[in-house]
């Protein structure tokens, strides 16, 4: 197998090759400090596994994670308990909670080994929705990494296979759908109006009547864009008309 370690703290991506020394069927060939890095070795390396930090500047384990069309194998190595550590209690791929042993890692090892691929993109399917970032949206663009803040967000547009994501610089796309956005952007500021449309709340400046139990909203930017009759239940609610 070969493997990338992705971790900002030189000790930690020591440790790791330390304790790989008992695993020679296993090979480093790249170290990477930060996930725009990392992104860029496995595109290159094509890894069997990733050791990845979850909190690196930059972009986070998780965002990086995002940007790959099929991921490798993962073990996560992070000092923050708070991350999926749920999702991975029942799954194969494993998560080592800093400072981890040489024996819980060798259990993390063992258990990647057993592991198939195809259950590692179930794995880090349901750890991507869990632990998306709520305060912006990462995607690329030319091959290139944007990173979008959620208050420059204006809405989200159902586009086939793709979300378009209107923000105040442009459109970018993101291969995801917009149940993932309703579920884990903040419904007090994103509201799914329609099966096509996601809006901030922030860029609502009108409601209008268009015809019987039809409606529309028109943004700040001068879009305009229809309100389902569900939608229109939840914009009741979340800005009390």
């Amino acid at each position: 197998m070969t493997a990338i370690i992705i971790d900002d703290e030189p000790l930690a991506r020591m440790m790791v090759k330390e304790y790989l020394q008992s695993f020679p069927e296993i090979t480093v060939v790249q170290e990477c400090s930060d996930g725009f890095e990392g992104l860029k070795a496995i595109q290159q390396h094509q890894p069997d596994l990733i050791f990845l930090d979850v909190q690196m500047p930059k972009i986070t384990g998780f965002e990086m994670l995002e940007l790959i069309d099929q991921p490798p194998l993962v073990i996560f190595t992070t000092a923050f308990e708070e991350y999926a550590v749920k999702a991975f209690d029942a799954h194969a791929a494993d998560y080592l909670l800093k400072p981890f042993s040489k024996e819980r890692f060798d259990k993390a090892i063992q258990k990647v080994q057993q592991q198939k691929a195809g259950s590692a993109q179930t794995v880090l399917q349901s750890v991507l929705q869990s632990a998306s970032s709520s305060n912006r949206i990462v995607v690329k663009e030319n091959g290139k990494i944007k990173i979008i803040p959620l208050v420059q967000v204006q809405y989200l547009e159902a586009a086939d296979d793709y979300i378009k994501i209107h923000a105040a610089d442009g459109v970018f796309l993101k291969k995801k759908t917009m149940q993932f956005f309703e579920d884990n952007l903040s419904a007090q500021e994103f509201i799914r109006i329609h099966r096509s449309y996601i809006i901030n709340v922030q860029m609502i400046t009108r409601v209008d009547l268009m015809e019987k139990e039809t409606y529309s909203v028109l943004l700040t930017n001068g879009i305009r864009l229809p309100v389902s009759k569900s939608g229109y239940a939840k914009l009741k609610e979340v800005l009390g008309i």
